[in-house]
């Protein structure tokens, strides 16, 4: 007896070929509209002293989601980070990642370190600088200093913020800690981190600046 084989005509072969191809395309252009928020920080982006999921970027995600944009988040925030540190880093996240938006979130270590102002708002114009030049759109996200640090060295370094904003004509929240910083139930025991009950409240103070440049799906 001859073994019966189940026919398959090359028609039905070259139809599933195709649906597999046109599934797979999909999900190529619907990865391709996902557009993607950097953010370039240090510990206060990396979530120090709390689990991931707790931090404020991990609830910037959420609330994307929440409010209908289509927005990945990738946080490269490094605690101990400084400006000089993410200018290093950033060339090569930029070609990574092509983000649309970069939340520039640094210079509080180099003030901390007591580092030349000049050498931040140097730092910082490049990271402006190169953002714009992979035509995303750079967001500063500014820190102040805690007092001891002496007034004409905690102004100086308070007014690098709002004056970039002004020379580049971008986006800026001068002070991301509004209302936590002297709150003590808000603040870890060292003084200069947010608990995680404060992540919300610092989402709060910067979604005000960040939401008039999102784009809805």
């Amino acid at each position: 007896m001859v073994n019966q084989r189940p026919f398959i005509s090359v028609q039905w072969l070259v139809l599933a070929l195709l649906i597999t191809l046109y599934a797979l395309s999909a999900q190529s252009v619907q990865a391709a509209q996902t557009a993607r928020l950097l953010v370039l920080g240090d510990s206060i982006s990396a979530g120090y002293g709390m689990k991931p999921e707790q931090g404020w970027v991990t609830l910037l995600q959420d609330k994307l989601r929440q409010e209908g944009y289509d927005y990945q988040v990738i946080n490269a925030s490094i605690s101990g980070e400084t400006s000089q540190g993410g200018l290093t880093r950033l060339p090569a996240l930029l070609n990574q990642h092509q983000p649309e938006l970069v939340l520039i979130e640094l210079g509080g270590n180099d003030g901390l370190r007591g580092l030349p102002l000049k050498l931040l708002q140097h730092n910082l114009s490049k990271l402006v600088q190169l953002t714009q030049q992979q035509q995303a759109q750079p967001v500063l996200l500014g820190i102040q200093l805690p007092p001891n640090y002496g007034r004409r060295y905690t102004q100086a370094f308070a007014n690098i913020y709002p004056a970039l904003a002004e020379q580049y004509q971008i986006p800026v929240m001068p002070f991301i800690l509004e209302g936590i910083s002297t709150d003590p139930d808000k603040m870890q025991s060292d003084g200069i981190h947010p608990t995680a009950k404060a992540q919300q409240q610092l989402l709060n103070n910067i979604w005000p600046v960040l939401q008039p440049l999102l784009a809805k799906s």
